[in-house]
């Protein structure tokens, strides 16, 4: 246990009406004893104290004091809370007053939640779904996050842990009793369980990366020729002049991109430069970057001017095209044929009278919805959680085709395997990733 004590503000930095300023650590209770000079509270009840500096007992602010020995707190430690009146001046006292306490210093950036790691409260997986948690902006994002915290990819990961320290007890024991009377090559038995692990790895990495996409947001591509009214769609959808309309071709040479919730998700919508063939180098570079974002869309919506007959090529199977401007023409007769010919989703619109931007709106939800939304409890969310499972996955392909020359071979991958599935939990060789994962907390958490 750390000799010193911890001291931060827990809640949002601000004017409110209540802040908590949170201790940790084997110093909490002697804080709340110093502060009040009172005794100290009964554990895990609220108490009305008068908080005074510990040196010159000068008055800092009437509030709640609570105590939560050690081990049930977050931390694990002893923790001590102070919930005062939210001004500023309030807490700054109240935060010099702690710190004016032998062994007690203001905690650094994640250094709660990281004690509370070390403590064994919580696995890597929920210390990072509580990072979430404090992010999530979306109703999707709180769910996914709240399911990550309550364990869910963590009782996965443990199911896979438990499968692969039997399939590795079989090759250990034909290569430590060798002598012993043992079923003969007891290593191939393992070939069926490594096999249907395998399998299941791979059906959880083929997921589309929907867990990390609720994270960090759906991404949509409008695309098409210069004026075909792409800016407008983008300004229509977001309620605002978010990308300079103008009737000089290429107006937008870089991106412009708006962040939005639909669904329940966020989404991200950019307006890019018009495709066409370029006039000069910097023009060049927006339709490259264009076909770029395309490209790596998980939806685009392809503007066609109603008069015009081109659709994008950089369109793919099942994604919308407009067809912008109704108020001045019908759709072309011969772009709605090649539109669902290409299998893609045609919708007739006009910005200026507002005529079926409602329920392009309604599909795109629907798009977004049918994307993300899953009953699957314990989605991947971040790219270190793949970046192991593969890892895993590859090192049991690697011990399936070396159990043909021995279990030793094997039994060194099988060891790399559970390795990779130990650091996504941080069972194993988790220092050289803490300070990252810690890193991205806040001073209080």
């Amino acid at each position: 246990m750390p000799a010193d004590t911890i001291a931060a503000l827990a809640t949002g930095a601000g004017r409110a009406g209540v802040a908590i300023v949170r201790v940790s650590g084997p110093h909490a209770g002697a804080c709340l004893d110093a502060l009040t000079q009172k005794p100290r509270p009964k554990p895990h009840r609220a108490t009305v104290r008068t908080f005074m500096h510990p040196h010159t007992r000068e008055q800092i602010d009437e509030g709640l004091a609570l105590f939560m020995p050690s081990p049930n707190s977050f931390t694990g430690e002893d923790v001590a809370e102070f919930q005062v009146h939210g001004g500023g001046a309030i807490v700054a006292a109240l935060i010099d007053a702690l710190t004016a306490l032998p062994n007690v210093r203001l905690a650094e950036p994640g250094e709660f939640t990281r004690r509370a790691f070390e403590h064994g409260k919580l696995d890597l997986t929920q210390a990072e779904a509580i990072a979430d948690l404090v992010d999530a902006e979306t109703e999707g994002q709180r769910k996914q996050a709240l399911r990550q915290f309550r364990g869910a990819l963590e009782n996965r990961i443990e199911q896979w842990r438990s499968a692969l320290i039997r399939i590795m007890a079989l090759c250990e024991a034909e290569i430590d009793f060798p002598d012993e009377d043992l079923p003969d090559q007891l290593a191939q038995t393992a070939r069926p369980l490594i096999a249907s692990l395998s399998v299941e790895l791979a059906s959880f990495l083929d997921d589309a990366h929907r867990g990390e996409r609720v994270r960090d947001g759906f991404r949509i591509a409008i695309i098409g020729a210069p004026n075909a009214g792409k800016s407008s769609l983008l300004n229509a959808l977001a309620k605002r002049e978010a990308a300079i309309v103008s009737d000089i071709p290429g107006t937008t040479r870089d991106i412009v991109e708006v962040r939005m919730v639909l669904a329940g998700y966020p989404v991200w919508i950019a307006d890019t430069a018009g495709l066409r063939e370029a006039s000069d180098a910097i023009e060049a570079e927006g339709v490259r970057r264009a076909l770029e974002r395309a490209r790596d869309a998980d939806l685009r919506i392809g503007v066609i001017d109603s008069r015009e007959t081109a659709i994008p090529d950089a369109l793919a199977a099942h994604d919308i095209a407009v067809f912008s401007k109704v108020d001045l023409a019908a759709p072309h007769a011969d772009a709605m044929r090649e539109a669902r010919t290409r299998d893609l989703e045609p919708r007739p619109l006009s910005v200026r009278t507002g005529e079926g931007v409602a329920a392009l709106v309604v599909a795109v939800e629907q798009r977004v919805a049918a994307a993300l939304a899953s009953e699957e409890a314990a989605p991947i969310t971040r790219a270190r959680h793949r970046a192991l499972i593969e890892e895993t996955h590859a090192a049991l392909t690697r011990a399936d085709a070396a159990l043909e020359e021995g279990a030793e071979l094997a039994a060194e991958d099988l060891r790399l395997a559970a390795r990779a599935l130990g650091r996504i939990t941080g069972r194993v060789d988790v220092e050289d990733i803490l300070g990252e994962i810690f890193s991205r907390f806040c001073i209080g958490k």
